[in-house]
C-alpha cells in the first residue's frame, strides 16, 4: 500500500493534476480510511470499496446511470426534488452527456438495447473475429517491427482496436480506411478532463449516418453478411428498432474500443517493456498472458471511475444519500481493496482471483465488449513477444527507469497513455 500522506479534505479529486497522474496514494488512503466518502466541494459521494461498489452496481433501480459520462456537477434546468426521480430524469435526459448511448440507459430501456447489442456480440461471432485479430496483429507488426521502434498507442493500439470492432460488425474492408481516418488520426474530447468541461455534443454522431445508410440498404436488399443480421435484429418483444437505434449501438462499440481497449494495450505494453523479468516469463510461459491481462486490469483499470445518480433515498457505507446525489464509482480503487485481494499493491501474474476486478463493471452494465478487448490484448501481446527478442521503453522519450516521463491522459476518469514510445529487437524468422 502507498505510504504517501493524503488529506482528502484538502484534495479536489476532480481537478488535481498530481492525483490524476498518480491516483494510487489517493486510492489507498480512501480504501484504508473512507471506502465511502462524501467530499465537501461538490457533495459527490466517492466509492472506493469493492463490496460497496458492488452494492451500487447491483441496484440500478436505486442508482441511475444517466450521468455516467458526466462530471461532478449536474447542469440541469430543473431542481431535482421528490422521493423518486426516475420520471423526471428521463424527462430531462437530453441535458445529460451521451444521453443517447446505452451506457447511460436504465431499465427498461437499457434491457431492450442491451439485448440488441448482445445479439451483435455472440460467442460465434467473436470466434469468427479471432482470425481477423490474429491476421491484423501480424499485418501491423510487419509494418512496425523492421523500424525497431514505434509510438504504440497511435501506430498500433488505436488502429487495431478500431478495425477489430469493424470486423466484428461486418464493416466491409473497403470502408476500413474511412474508419481509421475518422477515429484514429486525432485526439477526441478528453472525458473526465481536469477543467470539468463536459462534452454535450456526441462525438459518435459522425458514425450514425454511415450505419443508418448501411442498415437501410440491408433492410431493402438483404445479403448473407453481418450487417444484414444487425439490420434485421429485433428487440425482445419482436419489434424492429429504428435504424438510428441500431446505429447508436454499433457506434458505441467503437467508443468502447477507443477507450478501454486502447488503454489496456498501452498499460500492458508499458508494464511488459519496463519489466524484463516479467517479459521473459511471458515469453517462456505464454499461457500466463491472459492472467497477466487480468492483473493489469486489476492494478491499472483503464477506466478509473464513472458516475451514478441516486433516484431514491438510500444508504451506503454508513452514509445516507438523498435522491439526486451524485456518486462516483472508482473501479480503479476497488481493485486495490485488501479485503478482497491479498497484498493488493503487489503485481502477481499468477494471482488466483485477479479476474474479480471491476475494470469491466458488473451487473447490467458489465462491458459487453470485454471478451473482444481481452482477445485483442492476448493476440497483440502474444505476437509481439513471439516476434521480438526484447521490448523496451524509449529512454529518449520517457526517461530512465527510475525517472520516467510518461505522457498520461490528464483525466480523473481514465488511466492511460496519450503516447507510448517503444523500441525493440525483432526476432528473425518469425
Amino acid at each position: 500500500m502507498s505510504t504517501v500522506k493524503i488529506d482528502p479534505t484538502e484534495i479536489d479529486y476532480f481537478t488535481d493534476a498530481a492525483v490524476a497522474a498518480d491516483s494510487v496514494p489517493y486510492f489507498d488512503h480512501m480504501l484504508a480510511n473512507h471506502p465511502v466518502w462524501r467530499e465537501s466541494k461538490y457533495g459527490v459521494v466517492i466509492v472506493t470499496g469493492y463490496e460497496e461498489a458492488l452494492q451500487v452496481y447491483h441496484q440500478p433501480e436505486v442508482y441511475s446511470s444517466i450521468n455516467r459520462t458526466g462530471g461532478p456537477v449536474l447542469d440541469l434546468p430543473v431542481e431535482l426534488v421528490g422521493d423518486d426521480l426516475t420520471d423526471i430524469l428521463e424527462q430531462y435526459r437530453e441535458h445529460f452527456p451521451s444521453n443517447d448511448q446505452i451506457v447511460t440507459f436504465d431499465p427498461p430501456m437499457h434491457t431492450d438495447h442491451r439485448a440488441l447489442l448482445m445479439g451483435l456480440i455472440t460467442p460465434k461471432r467473436l470466434k469468427e473475429n479471432e482470425e481477423f485479430l490474429k491476421r491484423t496483429a501480424d499485418r501491423f507488426l510487419d509494418e512496425l517491427l523492421p523500424k525497431g521502434q514505434c509510438e504504440f498507442i497511435w501506430e498500433y493500439g488505436k488502429r487495431y482496436a478500431i478495425l477489430a470492432v469493424a470486423d466484428l460488425l461486418g464493416v466491409p474492408e473497403a470502408d476500413h480506411p474511412m474508419l481509421l481516418e475518422l477515429l484514429a488520426t486525432k485526439q477526441g474530447p478528453m472525458l473526465g478532463n481536469l477543467n470539468l468541461q463536459v462534452a454535450h455534443h456526441n462525438s459518435l454522431e459522425r458514425l450514425y449516418d454511415y450505419f443508418i445508410e448501411k442498415i437501410q440498404e440491408r433492410r431493402e436488399s438483404p445479403t448473407d453478411d453481418i450487417l444484414t443480421g444487425m439490420s434485421l435484429a429485433t428487440f425482445p418483444d419482436g419489434t424492429l428498432p429504428e435504424p438510428i437505434e441500431v446505429a447508436r449501438i454499433a457506434s458505441n462499440l467503437f467508443a468502447a474500443g477507443n477507450e478501454t481497449t486502447v488503454q489496456l494495450l498501452g498499460i500492458s505494453l508499458a508494464r511488459i517493456a519496463g519489466d524484463q523479468a516479467l517479459q521473459d516469463l511471458l515469453r517462456q510461459e505464454p499461457s500466463l498472458i491472459p492472467k497477466f491481462i487480468e492483473e493489469a486490469l486489476r492494478v491499472e483499470a483503464p477506466i478509473k471511475g464513472s458516475f451514478r445518480l441516486t433516484k431514491v433515498a438510500t444508504s451506503i457505507g454508513g452514509l445516507d444519500l438523498a435522491p439526486g446525489t451524485v456518486v462516483l464509482l472508482l473501479h480503479g480503487a476497488a481493485g486495490r481493496d485488501a479485503r478482497v485481494f491479498d497484498n493488493p499493491a503487489e503485481f502477481d501474474v499468477k494471482r488466483s482471483n485477479a479476474r474479480q476486478h471491476l475494470a469491466f463493471g458488473r451487473g447490467i452494465h458489465t462491458c459487453p465488449g470485454a471478451p473482444l478487448a481481452r482477445a485483442e490484448a492476448v493476440f497483440s501481446i502474444q505476437r509481439l513477444l513471439e516476434r521480438t527478442e526484447r521490448i523496451e521503453i524509449s529512454e529518449e522519450r520517457h526517461g530512465p527507469a527510475d525517472d520516467r516521463r510518461w505522457d498520461l491522459m490528464p483525466s480523473y476518469k481514465f488511466r492511460g497513455h496519450n503516447h507510448l514510445y517503444l523500441q525493440y529487437t525483432e526476432r528473425k524468422g518469425n
